[in-house]
């Protein structure tokens, strides 16, 4: 046995340890973030849904990002569509999402940011209708007034109260638009709202960062609501913004976008660059996206403190998200390494993933079909998995049948598009595609916006006024406005719950046309 140590002995060896941990997270704040942002706005299916994961699901997930690079997790633990009192679901929910962030930090040492929207609560009697894994954000959101002291104030105490037991997080983004914002508000007190979260954060844990996310400005998303049309905010006013946000000095803070206007102020050491949409767009029907040179250059521009990617349907996006992480951690991205990434999934299947991939966004649906075949096939042989088994959320077998389904439907609407210009079997192409489509949406159940314009050029030319009803809903709000409506504030918050069904009144339109065909 060796030598006790002595009590000075102890005491050199405890403040060497506790030095080594500072070092540690001095060394892991300093790390370039290299991040992803998981999306949780849309109700529907699992795993297709970030909103229904496990904790099973979320361990395998991170494992899988981990290796792929990334060291950051942004999430949206929807906060705003909780209501007071709490639903089960919701208590369920926010002791789930607390255990992952622990597992995050602790188990593959990653950091953990939460979005929320600036100004929005909800309307609680209308919340409390749906539990958490099904309820629709804009059925229930409520915009607070950032004037109104009372409603402010009301609003920050529920926050601190949700967020008591997510303290170990790591910072709150704080978005300025989409959603959020008030009729007639200013920057002053959009940066006054900013000011109190970081007063709120500080009563919770001071060394939660707040994030700026710069988007499409205050007093844009604002004046949408005051006017009904959509004008992103102007320079000018993002200037100002970050100017009086410069000038509070919410420390520790830091900034999501604007690194031109950053750089003026003399903070462009705070800037996180969010190249959204490069990965995926938002909202979008669900189907994997093989854009990899978008994705690729997304991930390789990072702002001083790194770079932030976003997915809604992660589990379908898997190219893209490899792609990105490849961009950001300055590696190459060629068809040998797309296989060998599919081959990692699921080895031996490497060059036939990639192939489903890459025809998916063709425009040949004899290759198509030919290739869910064998897909198919090999989803039948009880696939073996690899080392990122974790982002097929335990099931190689549905994996793959996403592709397959996917495939199938993309090779229904060429057939359309080629019947139509022929002139020939257009009903019969229509069947299979409607057919196809509705299947893939049973499966992962999405319901919001659905834009492909391939897709809506097809379904003009078969001029149905079931269908053109459902593909000239908009988010903008023109006079005059629906019976009951005084405000575009009211009707443009009526077009957003509206969007929230836009898939299944497309399928079902298609459904009618197809019925009302000769």
């Amino acid at each position: 046995m060796g030598r006790r140590l002595s009590a000075t002995g102890m005491l050199t060896l405890f403040l060497l340890v506790l030095t080594l941990s500072v070092g540690i997270t001095q060394e892991k704040k300093r790390e370039r973030m290299i991040g992803l942002y998981v999306h949780q706005h849309w109700p529907y299916n699992h795993p297709y849904a970030a909103r229904t994961w496990t904790l099973k699901d979320w361990r395998g997930w991170a494992d899988g990002l981990k290796r792929l690079g990334y060291n950051t997790i942004l999430i949206w633990p929807m906060l705003e569509t909780m209501p007071d009192p709490l639903t089960p679901s919701d208590r369920a929910y926010l002791t789930r999402l607390s255990k992952v962030v622990d597992m995050l930090h602790n188990d593959f040492q990653m950091r953990v940011y939460f979005a929320l929207c600036p100004n929005v609560g909800a309307r609680n009697e209308d919340a409390a209708k749906f539990t958490f894994e099904t309820r629709h954000f804009y059925y229930c959101d409520r915009l607070v007034n950032p004037g109104d002291p009372v409603a402010l104030d009301k609003l920050i105490r529920w926050r601190e109260k949700l967020l008591k037991p997510l303290a170990k997080v790591d910072g709150i983004s704080i978005i300025d638009s989409d959603p959020g914002c008030y009729p007639g508000s200013t920057n002053a007190e959009f940066v006054h709202l900013l000011a109190e979260h970081r007063k709120m954060l500080n009563r919770i844990r001071p060394e939660i960062e707040l994030i700026y996310w710069m988007h499409a400005g205050w007093r844009g998303w604002s004046r949408f609501y005051e006017t009904g049309k959509l004008i992103l905010g102007t320079e000018e006013e993002q200037m100002d913004v970050l100017t009086r946000l410069k000038e509070a000095d919410p420390e520790p803070w830091g900034l999501a976008n604007g690194l031109p206007y950053a750089e003026r102020l003399g903070i462009a050491e705070k800037v996180i660059s969010f190249n959204y949409g490069r990965i995926e767009g938002e909202p979008s029907f669900p189907m994997t996206h093989f854009s990899g040179q978008s994705a690729y250059e997304g991930g390789a521009q990072p702002g001083p403190r790194g770079v932030m990617g976003n997915a809604q349907t992660h589990c379908v996006q898997l190219p893209n998200i490899f792609a990105f992480a490849r961009g950001a951690t300055g590696r190459s991205l060629t068809d040998e390494d797309y296989v060998q990434f599919a081959n990692d999934l699921l080895p031996g299947l490497g060059p036939t993933i990639v192939e489903g991939w890459k025809t998916l966004h063709s425009q040949d649906a004899p290759v198509m079909r030919a290739v869910a075949a064998r897909l198919e096939q090999a989803a039948s042989g009880k696939p073996k998995t690899g080392p990122l088994k974790g982002l097929l959320f335990g099931d190689p077998v549905r994996f793959l049948t996403d592709l397959v389904m996917m495939l199938r439907m993309r090779a229904g609407l060429e057939e359309l598009i080629a019947a139509q210009e022929s002139g020939q079997g257009v009903k019969a192409a229509f069947q299979t595609f409607v057919e196809a489509a509705e299947a893939w949406q049973k499966r992962h159940g999405y319901r919001n916006n659905w834009y492909d314009p391939r897709m809506h050029q097809a379904l003009r030319k078969l001029n149905s006024p079931a269908i053109n009803a459902v593909l000239n809903v908009t988010y903008e709000a023109q006079e005059p406005f629906e019976p009951g409506v005084k405000t575009a504030a009211e009707q443009v918050s009526r077009n957003f719950a509206r969007i929230e069904t836009y898939t299944p009144r497309l399928l079902a339109a298609m459904r009618q046309a197809l019925a009302e065909m000769k």
